[in-house]
């Protein structure tokens, strides 16, 4: 044995090294598993059941030790695919001639562009805008624009109805609306450009809004006060959820109404609009009960 492996060997025996073990304490006994750790349905509390019935919202919806219910589970996942058609969905090229609306495109080439340059989506092509220019008519009161956004399905299912009741609504407080336009492939700052070369007192334009769970069909309106190229978001009002499990269209349709009055009656609009000179009735009816629908229905095992 060499010197060093010989000097390691005497220090490991004066450190204690070369002393046996003590023997090992013993092994205790390991209780066996319990028959049953979680409960065999989604536990539910009185008030989240009594909530579920007055919003399509996901309240109280369970749990299984920790996790979700399988139902719940699959329902979110058929939710989301809905969400995700809504979002690839594209509206018709020629739906907006079909429904009475003068057709304008945006500078995005089509929709995958559309979905990943949103500064494309918030300006007219060169036909558009020329079109807008010549066939438009000019200085009404409120310029409606319908656009598919993020939900063409939306813009399809109420969109020429909620323009119409826009209109309606409108023509009842004296306002004057002008040539109804629908945009393909827009963005909510579209509106201004079209507003300013309309020469309208206010832009609004009803759009698919972003989809969410249960509410790919969902429209948002966004109206601006004297629009023009570089408003804010500061310098808008929205309402949004408007589909029929949401906002209704005919009380939308009032509520913009009064918005779009209040804005020329105070000259702004966004920020500092005092909302509470609208004029609508601050009485509301409960809401009546809502089923959120059910995509997937599990069968027995």
């Amino acid at each position: 044995m060499s010197r060093t492996r010989t000097l390691i060997a005497a220090l490991r025996a004066e450190l204690g090294a070369a002393d046996p073990l003590p023997p090992p304490p013993p092994i205790p006994a390991i209780p066996a598993p319990p028959a049953r750790v979680y409960t065999p349905r989604p536990e539910r509390s009185g008030y989240a059941a009594h909530a579920a019935k007055h919003t399509t919202a996901l309240v109280g919806i369970g749990h299984v030790g920790t996790r979700y219910a399988t139902d719940v589970v699959l329902q979110f996942q058929a939710e989301l695919a809905v969400a995700h058609a809504a979002v690839d969905a594209e509206l018709p090229a020629d739906w907006a001639a079909a429904n009475g609306f003068q057709p304008v495109h945006t500078r995005a080439t089509d929709h995958r562009e559309f979905l990943l340059r949103p500064d494309l989506g918030r300006r007219l092509d060169e036909a558009s805008l020329a079109a807008v220019r010549s066939q438009c008519t000019r200085g009404a009161d409120v310029q409606i624009i319908v656009a598919d956004g993020l939900s063409a399905v939306a813009c399809v299912q109420s969109g020429k109805a909620l323009a119409d009741a826009v209109a309606a609504a409108c023509g009842a407080r004296g306002l004057t609306v002008g040539t109804p336009i629908a945009a393909r492939y827009a963005r909510v700052w579209l509106e201004d450009e079209i507003g300013q070369e309309t020469g309208a007192r206010v832009a609004m334009i009803l759009l698919g809004e972003r989809p969410g769970l249960g509410t790919g069909d969902g429209l948002s309106a966004y109206v601006v006060y004297a629009p023009r190229i570089g408003k804010t978001d500061g310098d808008r009002n929205m309402i949004s959820n408007i589909h029929a499990r949401g906002v209704p269209v005919e009380e939308a349709a009032t509520r913009l109404a009064a918005l779009a009055s209040a804005m020329i009656a105070q000259k702004t609009s966004g920020v500092p609009l005092d909302l509470a000179l609208l004029g609508l009735s601050r009485e509301r009816s409960p809401r009546p009960p809502q089923v959120r629908q059910r995509l997937v229905t599990r069968g027995a095992p």
